[in-house]
């Protein structure tokens, strides 16, 4: 009876841990997808499409911007450099979340 109470205890514990880590990560999803869709529809916007286009044009930007992507590497999510721009790009969706929630 006792290690039945105690298995039961120990699953119920593991399950709570694991229903935390899954909406955790289905908020910071939530957060990066929202400030993804913002961003494409701003990119839209009629006061930034002609600088953005300028943009794509300028080689010494779009170099700028490979090198820059080089730094960060999906291969391993749990990197200094990843883990800080992923908590960048969280705190700014969700800040753009609850703006337009």
């Amino acid at each position: 009876m006792f290690k039945s109470l105690i298995l039961t205890a120990i699953f119920t514990v593991s399950l709570g841990v694991s229903a935390h880590a899954q909406v955790a990560a289905l908020n910071e999803a939530k957060y990066i997808t929202t400030l993804k869709v913002v961003a494409d529809h701003k990119m839209k916007d009629a006061d930034l499409v002609s600088d953005i286009d300028k943009l794509r044009q300028n080689k010494n930007f779009n170099r700028d911007l490979v090198q820059m992507l080089a730094k960060l590497d999906n291969d391993k999510p749990n990197s200094a450099k990843n883990l800080k721009i992923k908590r960048i790009l969280e705190r700014t969706g969700k800040e753009i979340y609850n703006e337009l929630k």
